[in-house]
């Protein structure tokens, strides 16, 4: 099926007994010992047993820290205002995408001494996520969660058009216009199922590899945004939304959607289909585990599975405090034994529930390898049983944006560019081309304040 399935016994007897020697030694060093005071923290909060849990566990390593945690998500203005006032957060939490835009501007301190002298071991997260928070030869953070793409499927929509599970694939596009069609119910204001939706502006990326190529080059240095491959991917994704009536009513409507509720629109029958982060898989098992759902992998114009690889990590701003701290705990919260630990919490309480339990899905290779051979084990729910393994198969097929120092930068400008093509105000060829002319400005900027490697 995948890299992944062919070599898994392999991989997991090297992985496992890796895993057992990381558990032998512990995951303090001699310098880890030495640690004390107090972290501030900006963008992370304790919403649920995956933070608690492995926050707990550094805890109970260090019993006489104080942590300080700023619930919600980093608010940039904030954080940059506090590293130039130097007072900022002894840590900060932020998507990996936009990791290197801070890293560039001075914000966040190189963490080579950090993994040197905590012996932080870094093979042991995934390679993708590691290149995301690496900006010129240099890690900037350390991954945590990682986020892949699946798509989700409304098996009753299918059932409705006299359609199967084998009907449903982005490897054709002219087949996949054709069932965006099929499953869409209604037009404008009289729209009751969007068939499918390519999820835009955010999964543009997915588009264009999916047509061959990537949003930036492989060096980071040079924006692609208006290669002919990305314009042809944005027509044609731009394309689906005309059947529901165009973007005015296929938003108006998806904005009514239940999105994490009992009556969400895989239930109520609102879509028939579309790519989606796998954490909505145990949205669905937890709300609506009897919902009329089935998982399968987005595959590219060759029919290759394909993922877009997304998530957060950890940094440590310039000027903070209690650094030394600061690293450690971030080797610890995204330790095997720390998110091991929150996964057995995880499953503990769907089992005290009855809900169905799709795992957690890590940055760190060791920890994931111990969480799906011991901690998730079959449901005897099928849909549920096949998406944990459609993600799983995905991992190894995941891709992201190459690191570069104007990530936040690179990033804004095609979301903007095609946020003006989905409202109307420009074609995609005319999006796109600004786009790459402000994309490519800033990274130019941003290469050349960065010093010689």
């Amino acid at each position: 099926m995948s890299l992944f399935k062919s070599h898994r016994n392999l991989v997991s007897a090297l992985l496992m007994f890796a895993l057992m020697f990381v558990l032998l030694v512990g995951v303090s060093s001699a310098q880890d010992e030495n640690i004390s005071g107090s972290l501030t923290n900006l963008g992370f909060g304790l919403g649920d047993e995956i933070a608690t849990e492995r926050v707990d566990y550094f805890k109970e390593q260090f019993p006489n820290f104080e942590l300080q945690f700023t619930e919600g998500a980093l608010d940039e203005q904030q954080f940059l205002t506090s590293v130039a006032s130097g007072n900022p957060p002894d840590l900060v939490y932020m998507g990996r995408e936009v990791l290197s835009t801070y890293a560039v501007r001075g914000a966040l301190m190189p963490l080579t001494d950090c993994i040197a002298n905590h012996e932080i071991d870094m093979s042991q997260y995934r390679p993708v996520a590691v290149q995301q928070v690496t900006v010129n030869g240099v890690v900037y953070g350390i991954p945590e969660f990682y986020n892949n793409i699946m798509l989700i499927i409304n098996t009753k929509a299918l059932d409705d058009a006299g359609l199967t599970l084998d009907d449903v694939s982005t490897k054709d596009w002219n087949k996949l216009s054709e069932l965006n069609d099929a499953l869409t119910v209604g037009s404008g204001n009289n729209l009751t199922r969007i068939g499918f939706d390519p999820k835009l502006p955010e999964f543009l990326p997915l588009w264009a590899e999916a047509n061959g190529v990537s949003l930036l080059s492989e060096d980071g240095k040079t924006a692609q945004l208006n290669d002919p491959k990305v314009v042809e991917a944005l027509e044609f994704a731009y394309s689906l939304l005309k059947t529901p009536g165009g973007y005015a009513p296929f938003k108006a409507f998806r904005d009514t959607w239940d999105f994490f509720g009992g009556q969400n629109q895989v239930v109520a029958d609102q879509v028939g289909f579309w790519p989606m982060e796998q954490w909505y898989m145990n949205v669905l098992a937890n709300v609506s585990p009897d919902a009329p759902v089935a998982f399968k992998a987005f595959q590219d114009r060759e029919g290759n599975p394909l993922s877009y690889a997304t998530g957060s990590a950890w940094a440590i701003p310039k000027g903070a405090k209690n650094p030394e701290a600061a690293c450690v705990f971030m080797k610890t919260v995204t330790s095997p034994e720390a998110w091991i630990r929150a996964a057995q919490k995880r499953a503990e309480l769907r089992a005290e529930s009855g809900a169905i339990n799709t795992g957690v899905y890590t940055g760190n290779i060791l920890a994931d390898e111990k969480i799906f051979s011991d901690i998730v084990k079959p449901s005897g729910d099928e849909k549920f049983d096949n998406g944990v393994q459609v993600i799983l198969s995905l991992q190894d097929n995941a891709f992201g944006i190459p690191a570069n120092p104007a990530g936040a930068q690179f990033r804004q400008a095609w979301v903007d560019a095609v946020n003006r093509v989905i409202n109307g105000e420009q074609t995609p060829q005319e999006a796109l081309d600004q786009a790459q002319q402000e994309a490519q400005a800033a990274l130019d900027e941003a290469w050349a304040s960065q010093p010689a490697s």
